[in-house]
C-alpha cells in the first residue's frame, strides 16, 4: 500500500457529514452575505456558523514563515499526482490554521514541532527548513516519518510529524479534492423498478397488476 492509499484510509475515518454536504438551495434564494463575512455554502446549525465566524475573525495563529513550512511539509505528505492535487491545492494549510484555533491543544505541539524542524535544519544545513533544498527537506523528513525506524533522539520530531500527518490527512480527505480522490459519491436519488423478472421467475413469484401499477413501475 503506497503513502496516498494509507493516508486515504486515515482520511475516510475522519470525514464528517458536514464536510461533504454542499448547499442545494437555488441561487435566487441565496442570502446576501455581509462584506468580510465568510460565506457558508452548506447547511449548518446557527451555533456552528457563529463559532466558525468567531474563529475566522481571529488573527492568524501561525506566522507567515510557519505557514510556509506547514505548506511544504503538507505537500511532502500528500503531493500532487495523476489522481488529484496536492495538500496545498486542497487548502490543507488553511484547514490546519483553523483547527489550531478551534482546538487549542494543538497549538503548543505544532509551534514547538515547527521550531524543532527549523533548529534541526539550522544545525545540519545552516538554514531553516523552508529555505533548504528539496533533497535536504526530504533527508530530514525521512528521519521522522517512520516511527519504528526513527533514531531515539528524533522522538520529538516523530511526535510532531505524526500529529501533522494526521491533520493533513483529515484536512485533505474532507476537502472537495480529497473526497473526489476517494471516489465518494454520497447518497443519490434512485428509482427502484422492483425485483428483476428473472429473479421472480426463479422463486416462482410475480407482482399483481395493482402492485405493478401503484408500487413498482416508475417513469424514466
Amino acid at each position: 500500500m503506497n503513502r496516498r492509499e494509507t493516508l486515504k484510509m486515515l482520511g475516510v475515518g475522519a470525514i464528517s457529514a458536514t464536510a461533504l454536504v454542499s448547499g442545494c438551495k437555488p441561487s435566487e434564494e441565496k442570502k446576501e452575505v455581509a462584506a468580510g463575512d465568510p460565506e457558508f455554502t452548506y447547511d449548518r446549525a446557527k451555533e456552528e456558523i457563529a463559532r466558525e465566524k468567531e474563529l475566522l475573525a481571529q488573527p492568524n495563529f501561525f506566522s507567515k514563515e510557519e505557514m510556509a513550512t506547514i505548506t511544504i511539509l503538507s505537500d511532502i505528505i500528500i503531493p500532487k499526482d495523476e489522481v488529484s492535487g496536492s495538500a496545498s491545492d486542497a487548502k490543507v494549510p488553511d484547514f490546519i490554521e483553523f483547527i489550531v484555533k478551534d482546538m487549542p491543544q494543538h497549538q503548543i505541539p505544532m509551534r514547538g514541532g515547527l521550531r524543532w524542524v527549523d533548529m534541526q535544519c539550522l544545525n545540519r544545513f545552516g538554514k531553516p527548513f523552508r529555505e533548504c533544498s528539496d533533497k535536504q527537506q526530504i533527508e530530514l523528513v525521512d528521519l521522522i516519518a517512520y516511527p519504528n525506524k526513527a533514531p531515539k533522539e528524533m522522538s520529538q520530531g516523530v511526535a510532531f510529524f505524526n500529529r501533522l500527518r494526521n491533520l493533513v490527512a483529515s484536512g485533505f480527505y474532507t476537502s472537495e479534492i480529497g473526497v473526489a480522490d476517494i471516489g465518494y459519491a454520497g447518497n443519490a436519488p434512485n428509482q427502484w423498478n422492483g425485483v428483476p423478472d428473472d429473479v421472480l421467475k426463479q422463486y416462482k413469484l410475480a407482482y399483481t397488476e395493482k402492485q405493478l401499477k401503484e408500487c413498482v413501475k416508475f417513469d424514466s
